[in-house]
Formats: structure tokens, C-alpha cells, sequence
């Protein structure tokens, strides 16, 4: 029987796993549209508790705000990117060229990493570097995304028409009063930890974005906002996004200078950015609230990459925070999210949620005596 139930596990995995590859098109617009839907929401949560003496924003209003507050910054995105994608596109094969040239002439001391293909060191890194095919991909995923926009507001309309629904379904799913309060639990943990990362992040990122812009328009480096726009983008895709923003902008300064001071100045300073941000105010602000493997998150990228292309590099994460939160609150999916976790320790007490009957006296989420560990009252009276 419990070969049967691997079997039938593994046969589901395989079948969502080709139907997320088979059905794209479909459905990464609406997870865009999920996120985005969550995002404004958020945003008009956050202009809803703003207020001047007695009086505050109405809901209504809120909602307005955020939904053209999102409309302009993609706006304003898509302008920028339209104005400056022309001139970079035009200059792509220029510094591939000056690239070519700088690195032919490159060679290693001791060893020589292309010698086993009969190739020098600057002719392996030249077979590595394609400039134009890189701005061709990104632009090619921008465009695919900006072609699904319709579909993207067909699915944001009818997420806002439903989400006054939501609570009424939770409720008529959920049956027993203390089951649905520990649903409710369930999803307020993934709001409030999705809503934590993409907060931080968008605040690292933007962080490292502006002091990046700022030290290539004094480094006098073409395109300087296109390239801090790329690396604030880039921060969101974990360990390997952080990579390319710091070598991307490098190369596009060895490509338009003469000699190396350019190049190691933005690889130093950029580099520098990216390790502080990143490795000193980032987990500093993070904690251990998510307490994700970093060999877990690094195979998850390859593996949404792989699905998705470069949305699902920016998608991963998320999902992997969902994920990893609905699993440790059943005990038979519990092993699945300590083996996802950093160092085993879940948040989440060993007895959770239970879809068993409680009779009423299921414990709250992270509360009481199942957050400490201890039996409850009726056990303790015995």
C-alpha cells in the first residue's frame, strides 16, 4: 500500500510539474495578476491605517489609490524602458565587440582554462558573454509579459470581484469554528511572511539599485539608469541574481573604456554594495523568519527557471515560503519542511493543524499552550 502511495505521489508531481511547463501561457498571467492583486491590496492595508486625528482614508478610496498608484509606476516603468531600450540595443554590439577585443588578449599566468578546448582564457569567457542575445532574452521576456497584459487584468478584475467572498468561503469549507480559525492562522502566517520578504527586499534592492545608479553616473558608465533599474530587478532572484548585477554593469564599463580602472572600480564598488546589503543589512533585517536552505532556494531558482524562464527566477521564493509554511502544519508533510529549512527548527508547533476532530479545542496558531509545547488544559488537569 505505501508503495502504491509513492507511486501515486510521484505521478502527481510529474503531472503538475507538465501541466504548470504545458499551460504557461494561462497560468503564469494569473499568478502575475495573484501577485499583483496581493501587492495593491497591500499597499491600500498600509494607506488605510494612515491617519490625520479622527479621521482616516475609507477602504474604497484606499483601493483606488494603490490600484493607480501601481498604474502609474508601470507606466512610468514601461516609458523608461521603451525610451532607453532603442540606445541599448544600438550599443549592445559595439561593446561586444570592444569586448572581444579586450578579452582575446586576456590569459592566465598558470593556467589556462580554455586550453583543453584549444581556446585561450579570452575566447572561453568571449563563448560565455553574448551581450545582445542577453538584451534580447530580457527584452523578449519583458514583451511577453507586457502581450499577456490583458489576460493579466481580465484575472486582477475578477480576484477584485471575489475577494469580498473570500471570508464566506472559508467559512463554508471549514465547518468547525476552531479548524477555520487555524485556516485563517495558516493564511495570515504566508501574508505576513510573504508581505515581510517582499518588503525587505524591495527596500534592499532598491537600496543597492540607487547607490549602483548613483556610482555609475559618477563613474561616468552608459546607460546608468538602465543598469541600476537591471540591478535592482536582478537582486530579487536569489544568490545568482545578485552575480550578474554585479558583472553585468563591470562588463558594460570594460566594454566602453580603454583601460581597467573603469572596470574594477564599478566591480569594486557594486561588489561592495552587494556584500553589505546582502550579507550584513539584509539578514539583519530577514532574522530567521523564513529560515530557508540556501542549497533549497538555489535548487528551487534552477528549477523555476527551468519552468518559467526569468519570471519564475522572481517567483521562486515566494513560492517556497508558501510552500514550505502549509507543509510544516501537517505532521505527515512536517518532515518535507524541515528538510527544506536552514537548521530544522520550524516556527510552527509539532501539532499544529490537524484536519482531526478536536472537538472544538484546537489551539490557536503560535498561541497558548501549543505554541510553548504544553498540553492543554484538559490535559494538564490529569
Amino acid at each position: 500500500m505505501k508503495v502504491l502511495n509513492y507511486l501515486a505521489i510521484v505521478l502527481l508531481v510529474v503531472v503538475v510539474f507538465y501541466l504548470l511547463i504545458v499551460g504557461e501561457s494561462l497560468l503564469l498571467p494569473l499568478v502575475i495578476a495573484v501577485a499583483l492583486w496581493y501587492l495593491i491590496n497591500t499597499l491600500a492595508a498600509a494607506l488605510g491605517r494612515l491617519s490625520v486625528g479622527k479621521f482616516s482614508i475609507p477602504g474604497p478610496i484606499c483601493l483606488l489609490l494603490s490600484i493607480f498608484t501601481f498604474l502609474g509606476l508601470i507606466w512610468g516603468l514601461v516609458n523608461f524602458l521603451s525610451a532607453s531600450f532603442g540606445g541599448v540595443m544600438e550599443m549592445a554590439p559595439v561593446y561586444q565587440d570592444n569586448l572581444i577585443r579586450r578579452l582575446e588578449s586576456l590569459s592566465l599566468p598558470f593556467v589556462d582554462v580554455g586550453a583543453i578546448q584549444g581556446e585561450n582564457f579570452g575566447q572561453t569567457l568571449i563563448d560565455w558573454i553574448d551581450l545582445p542575445s542577453y538584451a534580447t532574452s530580457l527584452a523578449g521576456s519583458a514583451a511577453g509579459i507586457l502581450a499577456s497584459s490583458s489576460l493579466i487584468l481580465i484575472y486582477l478584475g475578477f480576484l477584485f470581484f471575489e475577494q469580498r467572498q473570500f471570508n464566506n468561503k472559508i467559512s463554508a469549507l471549514v465547518s468547525n469554528e476552531a479548524r477555520e480559525k487555524e485556516v485563517r492562522g495558516i493564511f495570515e502566517r504566508i501574508r505576513d511572511d510573504i508581505q515581510k520578504y517582499i518588503s525587505i527586499k524591495m527596500f534592499t534592492s532598491s537600496l543597492t539599485g540607487l547607490l549602483s545608479c548613483g556610482l555609475l553616473l559618477l563613474m561616468g558608465v552608459d546607460f546608468a539608469g538602465v543598469w541600476g533599474l537591471l540591478i535592482f530587478l536582478l537582486n530579487f532572484i536569489p544568490t545568482v541574481g545578485s552575480i550578474i548585477a554585479t558583472m553585468f554593469p563591470a562588463m558594460i564599463a570594460l566594454a566602453q573604456s580603454d583601460g581597467y580602472y573603469l572596470f574594477f572600480m564599478v566591480l569594486g564598488g557594486i561588489g561592495a554594495f552587494q556584500v553589505v546589503i546582502g550579507n550584513v543589512i539584509e539578514p539583519r533585517l530577514m532574522g530567521s523568519s523564513f529560515n530557508l536552505s540556501p542549497i533549497v532556494i538555489l535548487l528551487n531558482l534552477a528549477l523555476w527557471g527551468t519552468i518559467w524562464g526569468i519570471p519564475g527566477a522572481f517567483l521562486c521564493v515566494p513560492f517556497l515560503i508558501i510552500f514550505t509554511i502549509i507543509m510544516s502544519h501537517f505532521p505527515k508533510t512536517r518532515p518535507i519542511a524541515i528538510i527544506l529549512s536552514s537548521d530544522g527548527d520550524l516556527r510552527v508547533p509539532l501539532e499544529a493543524f490537524s484536519f482531526a476532530g478536536t472537538g472544538g479545542k484546537a489551539p490557536l496558531l503560535g498561541s497558548g499552550a501549543a505554541a510553548e509545547g504544553k498540553p492543554d488544559g484538559d490535559a494538564g488537569g490529569k
